[in-house]
C-alpha cells in the first residue's frame, strides 16, 4: 500500500503547536490556582468549625459516632448563666459522660455554683430527650466517678418518645424582651406544673400587684449585685458587644440579646466597664430594665427544691423540660438570678410566693413576646472527646 503524502502545511502545524501550548499553559495556571484551595481544604478538615448550628438530625444517625455527636449536639443547645457553657463530654464504648468545665464557672455571680449545676442538668435533659426521640432507652448514672456529673448509656430499637420536646430544643430561646402583659392560660399553666416531679416545686404568681412588688425587689437586687466590683468584672468579661464578637468567642451574651435600651446599649462598653466613670449609669439602667421586664410578665414561677446541692443537677433537668414545654406552647421565658443571690431579697421573694420550707433555685418570668435570635454555641468538636475502640 502506498502511503498518503503529508498534506499538513507549516502554517497549520504551527497553529496546532500554539493550541497545545495554550492548553498546557492553562492547565499549569489552573493547577497553580487550585493548589491554595486544596491546601485550605486540607487545613479546614483539620480545624473543625467553631460554632454549633441550631439544628439537629430529624432521624437517628446510623453510625455510632454520628449518633453520639447528635446527642451532644442537643446537649450544647441548653441554656447556661451568661452563656458560659460549662460542660465537656467524653464518648466511650458504653455511652457519653457529662463533665463540668470548671474554667467556665462564675465565682462572683454564682458563688455556690447553683447556676452551673443547673446548666449541666439542662444539658443532660436535652441529651435524654434527644435519645428518646431517636428511639433509644437512655439510662443515667449520676456522679459515677470523680469529676463526672453523669454518665448516659442506652439500648436501641425502642419506641420514639418526647418528639414534641425534641422539636422545641432548636426553637427554645431565653427571651429578655419586655412581654406584652398577657397572662398564661390555666390549661397551659397546668401543663407546666405537671412536669415537676416529686422533690421539686414550682410556685406560681400571676397577681399583677404581687408581680409589681417582686419587680421592685428584683430591681434593688440587680443594682446591688452589679455594684459588687467582682460581679462587675465577671459580667464585663462575658458581655459581647456585637455578633462578630460573640462568634469569635463562641459564648457570652451580646448587648442586643441583653435588650439594653437607649444609651446603655450603644455605650455598653463604657456603661458596664468596671473601670469606667459611666458605670453608675449602667447600674441604674440594669435596675430599671429588670423592673420593666418583670412588670411586663404574665406570670412568675419559682422553682424550689426540697433537697440540697445534690439536687441541683436534677433541678436543671426540671427547668429545661418546663422551658421546652413553654416553647412548644408559645410562652416566652427568662430565668432571673439576682433576687435569689442576696439573702434579704431572697426572703422577700419567698414571702411573696408563700413559700414554706425548701430552697428557691430559680425565679422564672413568663409571658408573650417575639422571640430573639439564637445565641452562639461552641461546636460539638470543641467540647467533646472520643475514647472508643
Amino acid at each position: 500500500m502506498t502511503a498518503k503524502p503529508d498534506r499538513t502545511s507549516p502554517l497549520t502545524a504551527a497553529g496546532a503547536s500554539r493550541r497545545r501550548f495554550v492548553v498546557t499553559l492553562a492547565g499549569v495556571a489552573a493547577y497553580a490556582a487550585l493548589r491554595p484551595h486544596e491546601a485550605w481544604s486540607k487545613k479546614a478538615s483539620q480545624n473543625p468549625p467553631r460554632l454549633q448550628p441550631w439544628s439537629l438530625p430529624a432521624e437517628p444517625p446510623s453510625r455510632p459516632d454520628e449518633l453520639a455527636r447528635a446527642l451532644i449536639g442537643a446537649a450544647v443547645l441548653a441554656p447556661s448563666h451568661w452563656n458560659t457553657q460549662p460542660w465537656r463530654f467524653e464518648v466511650t464504648d458504653n455511652g457519653i459522660r457529662l463533665m463540668e468545665d470548671g474554667r467556665r464557672a462564675l465565682p462572683a455571680s454564682d458563688p455556690d455554683q447553683r447556676c452551673l449545676r443547673m446548666a449541666l442538668g439542662a444539658s443532660l435533659e436535652n441529651m435524654l430527650i434527644a435519645a428518646r426521640a431517636y428511639g433509644l432507652m437512655p439510662r443515667v448514672t449520676y456522679a459515677p466517678h470523680a469529676g463526672v456529673v453523669a454518665e448516659v448509656s442506652w439500648t436501641e430499637n425502642e419506641t420514639r418518645r418526647d418528639r414534641d420536646l425534641f422539636a422545641a430544643i432548636t426553637r427554645r430561646r431565653t427571651n429578655r424582651r419586655d412581654y406584652d402583659g398577657r397572662g398564661i392560660f390555666p390549661e397551659n399553666r397546668a401543663q407546666l406544673l405537671a412536669l415537676v416531679p416529686e422533690g421539686y416545686e414550682l410556685h406560681w404568681l400571676d397577681d399583677a400587684d404581687a408581680i409589681h412588688t417582686v419587680a421592685e425587689i428584683a430591681r434593688d437586687a440587680a443594682e446591688a449585685r452589679i455594684r459588687d466590683p467582682k460581679v462587675q468584672a465577671e459580667q464585663h468579661e462575658w458581655m459581647r458587644y456585637d455578633d462578630r464578637d460573640a462568634r469569635r468567642h463562641g459564648d457570652g451574651v451580646t448587648t442586643e440579646a441583653l435588650e439594653l435600651a437607649g444609651a446603655s446599649r450603644w455605650m455598653a462598653a463604657r456603661f458596664y466597664d468596671p473601670k469606667s466613670w459611666f458605670l453608675r449609669f449602667g447600674v441604674e439602667s440594669s435596675g430599671r430594665q429588670v423592673r420593666s421586664q418583670i412588670r411586663s410578665s404574665g406570670a412568675l414561677a419559682l422553682l424550689v427544691t426540697r433537697g440540697g446541692p445534690s439536687s441541683w443537677v436534677g433541678a436543671g433537668q426540671v427547668y429545661q423540660r418546663v422551658a421546652l414545654r413553654a416553647t412548644q406552647l408559645g410562652i416566652s421565658h427568662q430565668p432571673l438570678n439576682a433576687p435569689l443571690e442576696l439573702e434579704a431579697a431572697r426572703r422577700d421573694v419567698e414571702q411573696r410566693f408563700g413559700m414554706r420550707g425548701g430552697q428557691p433555685l430559680m425565679l422564672l418570668r413568663l409571658g408573650h413576646a417575639h422571640g430573639p435570635d439564637p445565641s452562639v454555641r461552641r461546636n460539638v468538636s470543641l467540647v467533646s472527646s472520643f475514647r472508643t475502640t
